[in-house]
Order: structure tokens, then C-alpha cells, then sequence
């Protein structure tokens, strides 16, 4: 893909903030993002940057999908989380073999898959595939889509634990029960998936075992430099990036609310001449610069060795997964600074501020956010101990 049409998909993304904005209160209330805004961000090629090339993609630089996911989210967080995790879902179909691709984009290249990725389903191995059961939770975005991906532990017939595999299930064959009713991305319809007894055949799951090695079936059909870049990067930074998108849009809307508000306590003083509230500002803008130069950095390193062809070293694993989990941190520091200086009236129902900061503490306690986890992960790198598996590194 070249860069420009990239730009291009960033640049319609871009057009379309001022109306996400105005239905950010409407996708909250309805527990829901809007069709129409689901129907705008696919025309402007926004699900497509991470497809196959082969299925009508773009195999866009993952830089340029969390660019795009990052002002998403800046005009509504739950627009933008359901946006970065549908639109991050291609990359990891185009690992599975050809044969799952074809059946879910052959006859609608536009077509779109949720997930859950937590293995709290069963399965069994069974003649041409694997029998499947379970109930999944904080299925993003799963009434805008038509397939899900679903994790799961493969078990033996005495019961025990052989694999760990992600399932490719159409709508036909789950259920989708109704109980997303939260304080924050009330609007992501993250609703529980329901499956009893189903079968799978072989080629629509793939290992985790697999996917921790930068490896899938798919990538004979796919090899751009893309496709071999590790899932526990890909997918962490589509969890982060939402956040310090909605961080980014609690900045913008605090500092355009602070240039005329007067603070009736402090005797008509004008709030943005409070020096205080400028230090806090300054504070929260340095938290998001370095929340997002940190990825760019590691985006840009992993992509440099996908293209050259070597193997990912661990080390850079292992420090993108420390930058991802701080940077979400540096996020929720931000977005407290700028909650903590709006006074009063920041508390109101429908004001952006106050919606944001609810946003963004919901999406950090995404299980992929757990910091002591991955620092630790790290340290041991670093003193040369095992991390143990790197299946989310």
C-alpha cells in the first residue's frame, strides 16, 4: 500500500470527527455505536488499512490503523474503542488458513468479525475440527458484526488442557445476550456470546501456540511484512490507542472550556490565567506526547524488522509491551489531571469532559492493561530470567 492512501483513509477519518462527536451522548445512551457512524468510517476505507491486499485490503503500516484509531476516540471513546478492535480483528484472520479467509470475505470483502479472546470456552476435538461451548464476555462492537473470534482451551477426553486456540464462528452459530449496562464505553455494546455445542472445523481456529512465534497458515497467502509482526504488540496498542485517543479529546475539550470559563471562586479569575490549571495542562500534554512517541517509536522498530525479514528480538517485544502498558497509564494520568482542573460543571450528564474520563478508566481495566504483569515481564529480560510464555509479548 502506498503511504498516501493511507493518509488518505487518515484524512476521512479526520472529516468525519465533528459528526462521531455529536453522537457520542447518542451511542452512550443507546449502549450502542450508531450504525451511521459504522457505515462512515467503512467508506472511508478505515476497516480495510489492516485486510489482506487479496480480500480488497490495504496492508497499511499498524502506525497508520492507531493513528486513525486515536482521533477516533478523541471525538468518542466508545466509537473508537469499537473501531480499533473490529478494525484490528483482519490482521489476525489473515493468519488463519486461506480456506477461514474465504468463507468470511469471499463473497463480502467488507464483512466484519468481534471477539473475545478470554478462553473461557471448552472444546474437544472432534473428526475435522472441534466441538465448542461456552459463554464469552466484553464482545465489543458485536452488533456490527457478522462473525467472532472466540478463545478457548482444547481439552483431552479425561479433561485436561492441551491447547489454547482462537475459534472462528459465523452469527448463525452463537448467541448474542444483552447485558452490556456500564459507568464507562457504555456505547461499545460489549455484550456476552453464547455458544452451545457447536463445531468447528479445523480451519477455522488457530493456535495461540503459533501465533506467540509470529507464525500462522495464513501468511503463505499473505507475506507482507505486516502479517509478521506479533499479535501481543498488534493487539495491545489497539487496546491503548483508543485511550489515549479519549485522553487526547478530554485535552481538546477542557482546553477549549478553560479558555472562557471564569472561576467564580477565585474572584472572576479568568481559568486560564490560573497558573496552577497551566502547570496541569502542561502536565497532561506531556503524559500524551510521551504516551504516543513511545509507540511510534516501537511500531515503527517492529515494522523495520518484519520488512528486513529477522526475527523479532525479544527484548523489543518485551519493551513494546512496557510502553503499551505505560502509555495507557500516562493516558489515565492525563485524563485525571484534566478532570481534576475543570471544577463543578465538568460533572454534568453530556458534558465531554466528564464522559471521556469514564471512557478511559473503563478501557484501562482491559486485562491487557495490567502493568505489574508486564513490567515484570520486562524486568526479568532485562536480569536475563525467563518471562515465562510470550504469547502476549
Amino acid at each position: 500500500m502506498s503511504e498516501n492512501v493511507g493518509q488518505a483513509v487518515v484524512s476521512g477519518v479526520r472529516d468525519l470527527l465533528p459528526a462521531l462527536r455529536e453522537r457520542a451522548q447518542e451511542a452512550e445512551d443507546a449502549r450502542v455505536v450508531p450504525a451511521e457512524s459504522v457505515k462512515a468510517l467503512a467508506e472511508t476505507g478505515f476497516f480495510r488499512l489492516l485486510q489482506p491486499a487479496r480480500f480488497g485490503g490495504l496492508e497499511a503500516d499498524p502506525l497508520t490503523f492507531l493513528t486513525a484509531v486515536r482521533l477516533i476516540a478523541s471525538a468518542c471513546g466508545s466509537t473508537g474503542w469499537v473501531g480499533s478492535v473490529l478494525g484490528v480483528h483482519p490482521w489476525q484472520l489473515a493468519l488463519f488458513p486461506l480456506a477461514a479467509q474465504e468463507e468470511v470475505w469471499g463473497a463480502d470483502a467488507g464483512t466484519r468479525m468481534s471477539s473475545s479472546y478470554a478462553p473461557t470456552g471448552r472444546a474437544q476435538v472432534t473428526g475435522g475440527g472441534h466441538r465448542l461451548s461456552g459463554r464469552w464476555s466484553f464482545s465489543s462492537g458485536s452488533a456490527h458484526a457478522t462473525w467472532a473470534l472466540l478463545g478457548g482451551i482444547v481439552t483431552d477426553a479425561e479433561g485436561r488442557p492441551t491447547d489454547f486456540r482462537t475459534f472462528l464462528l459465523p452469527a448463525r452459530d452463537y448467541v448474542i445476550d444483552d447485558v452490556w449496562d456500564t459507568v464507562g464505553l457504555r456505547g461499545t455494546g460489549s455484550n456476552d456470546i453464547v455458544v452451545d455445542d457447536v463445531v468447528v472445523p479445523e480451519h477455522r481456529s488457530l493456535s495461540f501456540t503459533d501465533v506467540s512465534r509470529c507464525a500462522g497458515p495464513g501468511q503463505a497467502a499473505n507475506p507482507a511484512a505486516l502479517y509478521r509482526v506479533p499479535f501481543g504488540s498488534v493487539f495491545s496498542y489497539a487496546i491503548t490507542a483508543p485511550i489515549i485517543g479519549m485522553a487526547t479529546g478530554a485535552y481538546d475539550a477542557h482546553v477549549a472550556y478553560q479558555r472562557d470559563r471564569v472561576r467564580a471562586a477565585y474572584i472572576g479569575q479568568k481559568a486560564a490565567e490560573d497558573p496552577f490549571g497551566q502547570v496541569r495542562v502542561a502536565q497532561a500534554a506531556a503524559e500524551l506526547d510521551g504516551a504516543w512517541l513511545a509507540l511510534e517509536r516501537n511500531m515503527t522498530d517492529l515494522m523495520a524488522c518484519a520488512r528486513a525479514g529477522t526475527k523479532i528480538p525479544l527484548s523489543l517485544r518485551l519493551r513494546v509491551r512496557r510502553d503499551q502498558v505505560r502509555g495507557t497509564g500516562q493516558a489515565i494520568s492525563a485524563v485525571d489531571l484534566l478532570f481534576e482542573n475543570s471544577g463543578g460543571r465538568a460533572l454534568r450528564a453530556g458534558t465531554p469532559v466528564q464522559r471521556f474520563w469514564r471512557d478511559a478508566h473503563a478501557g484501562r481495566a482491559h486485562a491487557i492493561n495490567d502493568p505489574e504483569r508486564a513490567l515484570s515481564m520486562f524486568g526479568r529480560g532485562e536480569f536475563g530470567l525467563d518471562v515465562g510464555p510470550d504469547g502476549m509479548v
